[in-house]
């Protein structure tokens, strides 16, 4: 009798026993997730603008156009094209040389220069932010305004450059800066190290800035020499900024267009002197080379872009990593 009453009562006890364990529930706070909704038109634009041609030009460069107009699928063959057919190849190859060897100039002049000016407004106590602003005062401008400035500045005739180099007796230097195809891309290069310089040098200044004065007070108690600290301490702790502005300058050194559109259009004038694979890339897309397979062209042109420019930054961020110091 005892055991049947029990199992009568069996159900009942565990409902209520499930009833006690269990944590009450929170009830849904929508205002708390509401917030969320306005990152909404900004990931609209963000894939719109940025995802949607990146996709785009991945889609495109397996196809065939007439006109603008998608024809057919030809796989891999507009890469094959642009690596092994005339005149598409000798374009192609000349345009990347343009843009590694612009890479190594503003990288030196944007690495070295700019770090030792970091280092000497560091320095100064009076005065800094007077300096500062001196050298990023150019990034204030327009690249296509500074481009028609020194459009103007390095005209052969009646430019301000040669006709102080024939005022101080240096007849002999002068030359036709942008028509030359000898000089009219270290120009553009030197233009464009002058725009930027400003900028790299007040990344590195943020990373001096951050080294705790402790440091080298320690180093001068155990005997390091200005130069010893100079690539013992500094250096390392500020690998972070120069991780920055390596990265950031080889991602400008193959993006860039609008200096070199403003100075010298999108032929690469003269003769194809200032031709790099963004300019290419314009003339290929919108331009007069090829006929029908111009945009299919363009977007594989993009893509490779695109690869390059993303393989090399990553190999970048991990070098840096690596030579990262933590204090």
């Amino acid at each position: 009798m005892h055991a049947a009453y029990k199992k009568q009562e069996d159900p009942h006890r565990g409902d209520a026993i499930t009833a006690l364990n269990s944590k009450p529930s929170k009830p849904f706070k929508f205002k708390k997730h509401l917030v969320h909704l306005f990152l909404l038109p900004a990931l609209l634009l963000y894939v719109v603008f940025q995802i949607y041609p990146i996709l785009a030009a991945f889609y495109n460069s397996f196809f065939d156009f007439r006109g603008y107009v998608r024809m057919h699928f030809v796989g891999l063959n507009n890469f094959v094209k642009l690596f092994t057919e005339s005149p598409y190849n000798e374009r192609f190859f000349n345009a990347f040389g343009h843009n590694i060897l612009y890479f190594c100039v503003v990288f030196f002049s944007e690495l070295c220069l700019a770090f030792f000016l970091a280092l000497l407004i560091n320095s100064v106590t009076k005065g800094r932010e007077f300096f500062k602003f001196v050298y990023f005062a150019p990034k204030l401008l327009s690249v296509i305004v500074v481009g028609f400035l020194f459009n103007l500045i390095l005209n052969p005739i009646h430019g301000a450059l040669n006709a102080f180099l024939r005022a101080v007796g240096l007849d002999f230097l002068t030359a036709s800066w942008l028509g030359n195809p000898d000089t009219a891309l270290f120009a553009i290069i030197f233009v464009s190290s002058w725009y930027g310089l400003g900028f790299s040098m007040l990344v590195y200044l943020a990373g001096l800035q951050s080294i705790p004065q402790e440091i080298y007070e320690a180093a001068k108690l155990d005997g390091a020499s200005g130069w010893r600290m100079l690539f013992n301490i500094t250096i390392p702790m500020v690998m972070q900024s120069i991780m920055v502005t390596v990265i950031l300058t080889f991602i400008g050194a193959f993006e860039t267009f609008e200096l070199i559109y403003a100075m010298e259009g999108s032929s690469g004038s003269p003769y194809y002197a200032t031709d790099v694979l963004t300019t290419y890339f314009y003339r290929l897309a919108f331009g007069s080379i090829g006929s029908n397979s111009s945009i299919g062209l363009g977007s594989a042109l993009a893509v490779i872009l695109f690869l390059l420019v993303a393989c090399a930054s990553a190999l970048l961020l991990v070098f840096f990593r690596k030579k990262e110091v933590d204090y």
